[in-house]
């Protein structure tokens, strides 16, 4: 089967449409454009902010003990926080000790309480 009339067919209604009003294609191009800012200022945007918020909230409340992951794959348990935003981990078994920045923490791997679920666990005990 032959579909060439088809092809004739639509390139030409698309110049009359061309010939007739040349500006509509800047304004379709417009809406295109404000639709595609609508879409990363009320989505993209806001998850963004939210994600950086909790990776932040995740890095300050490290404590000696935790286990971490660093965004190199190094996995340890923190031995100190020095005030110059570093950290001291241990890797091993031997107490190898590894001295990294803070902003190199990937994963918190020790899971923490919160202080609400600690309190409905005493009250379930007392029940």
């Amino acid at each position: 089967m032959n579909f060439n009339f088809l092809l004739d067919n639509a390139a030409s209604s698309a110049d009359a449409a061309q010939q007739q009003n040349p500006g509509q294609i800047w304004m379709l191009l417009g809406m295109y454009a404000l639709l595609a800012l609508a879409i990363y200022f009320f989505i993209f945007r806001p998850n963004k902010k939210k994600k950086k918020k909790a990776e932040e909230e995740m890095k300050n409340s490290l404590e000696v003990g935790d286990d971490i992951t660093t965004i190199g794959g190094i996995m340890g348990r923190v031995v100190s926080i020095k005030d110059d935003d570093s950290i001291v981990i241990e890797t091993a078994s031997d107490r190898s000790r590894l001295r990294i920045k803070r902003w190199a923490i990937s994963t918190i791997d020790t899971e923490k309480k919160n202080p609400e679920s600690k309190k409905e666990e005493a009250k379930s005990e007392k029940n």
